[in-house]
């Protein structure tokens, strides 16, 4: 199944700046460091949006549960960054309860693409 309202997801530059591409943040660095050896850094931080939105969402997603807020969602697909290199990126999206549309949570290393 797809995500549902892919097309419309949420993908806050806080969220890409300030932690997956961020080399400051305390949990965020050691992400910053996978996502750099793609070609992502925050002064491209718009490309890496893109990618996710044309390479990622068009993936299947799995339902992983529900939280307070929402249902939780899991997609686990290869990526090829601006590098031209390619590797597995699960990330993890919501839909709030009071909401249509997902919401970017997390991104993170998925092993082998």
């Amino acid at each position: 199944m797809r995500l549902p309202n892919a097309e419309d997801a949420i993908i806050p530059k806080e969220k890409i700046c300030g932690y997956l591409l961020s080399s400051t943040h305390p949990l965020g660095r050691y992400k910053a460091v996978f996502f750099e050896k793609l070609g992502y850094h925050q002064a491209n931080w718009k490309e890496f949006e893109k990618d996710l939105r044309e390479q990622h969402l068009t993936e299947s997603a799995e339902k992983v549960g529900m939280s307070p807020d929402g249902m939780k969602f899991r997609i686990a697909a290869p990526l090829i960054g601006p590098s031209g290199k390619r590797a597995k990126l699960v990330t993890i999206w919501i839909v709030e309860s009071k909401m249509s549309r997902p919401r970017l949570v997390t991104a993170y290393p998925g092993g082998e693409p």
